[in-house]
């Protein structure tokens, strides 16, 4: 039984110009949080977590720069070296990042920092320039910068794109150990490692699904049960043992977290003997679940 309330629900076709809309304000909301970050977190306390912003505030603490004239001078060259290298693919959404990034840098350059202690300086830091590039990342956006300069390194160099961006990253980390204290360089590395992680969640979410994988002799029983005691859709696979050689029928269901004791007591009900194996599902998109774009 699939759940028919949802089935009407509305959604933005993600080719309409109101969609192209919302993706352009993710884009620029996300800048505005990674800015926000930078100048009340990172840059102040000297939390250099690779990057364009990174060298930014090597450059003022060493100069005297503004933070936001040197993101402007490396992101717009970095661009247009990237357009002549790697093609006209970037658009609109690209130029749009890389310039608006340094302005709503230079916007809240005056903002106070709420906290000196380093550690909270990078968790935070981390948390808010995570969710902010994973706000432009959900609008298909990007903000330029070092990611640019890794696909050219990638193309021409033949290394994998992870490892030109940790290159990148790394001489910055690095260059901030020399310049501040290595102690800043290791808490930039905490930062470094919270924004990553924070930008999955914003990507796929917290697992609160489960997908469970029912090897059962029962399986025509535990069919109906499923699907009407459960109210969960289900797929039926063909398998076959590895030692027996035998067709086994094997159930897949994809279940919300509360439901999994009942789930499990579903399937000992009628065939006690089951093999089940249960694994996260980061995200779960269609009717049931999470139902929008992209």
């Amino acid at each position: 039984m699939m759940r028919k309330a949802r089935r009407g629900q509305s959604r933005i076709q993600s080719n309409s110009s109101l969609y192209r809309l919302y993706e352009y304000g993710l884009l620029l909301a996300g800048a505005f949080v990674v800015a926000a970050s930078f100048n009340l977190f990172l840059n102040p306390n000297q939390i250099v977590s690779g990057g364009v912003a990174g060298i930014s505030t090597i450059a003022e603490h060493v100069f005297g720069f503004e933070p936001a004239i040197v993101q402007w001078a490396l992101n717009i060259p970095i661009f247009l070296a990237g357009w002549w290298l790697l093609g006209g693919g970037f658009g609109l959404k690209t130029v749009l990042g890389s310039i608006i990034l340094p302005f709503f840098v230079l916007l809240t350059s005056s903002w106070s920092p709420p906290t000196p202690n380093l550690l909270l300086a990078a968790i935070y830091g981390g948390i808010g320039v995570g969710a902010g590039i994973g706000l432009v990342f959900r609008g298909r956006g990007s903000t330029g910068g070092l990611d640019t300069a890794a696909q050219i390194l990638h193309k021409y160099t033949g290394l994998s794109l992870g490892m030109a961006l940790a290159i990148f990253d790394g001489a910055v980390i690095v260059s901030a150990g020399i310049i501040f204290t290595p102690e800043k360089a290791l808490y930039a590395l905490i930062g470094l490692f919270v924004t990553a992680k924070t930008i999955d969640v914003m990507q796929v979410g917290f697992s609160t699904s489960k997908v469970a994988y029912i090897i059962s002799d029962k399986a025509e029983q535990l069919q109906p049960v499923i699907l009407q005691d459960l109210d969960r859709g289900l797929t039926r696979l063909h398998g076959y043992g590895g030692y027996t050689g035998e067709q086994k029928n094997v159930l897949m269901v994809v279940v919300a977290q509360r439901e999994i004791a009942k789930l499990k007591g579903l399937v000992r009900s009628v065939d006690p003997h089951a093999f089940m194996i249960l694994s996260d599902a980061s995200e779960v998109l269609g009717e049931g679940f999470k139902i929008g774009n992209p």
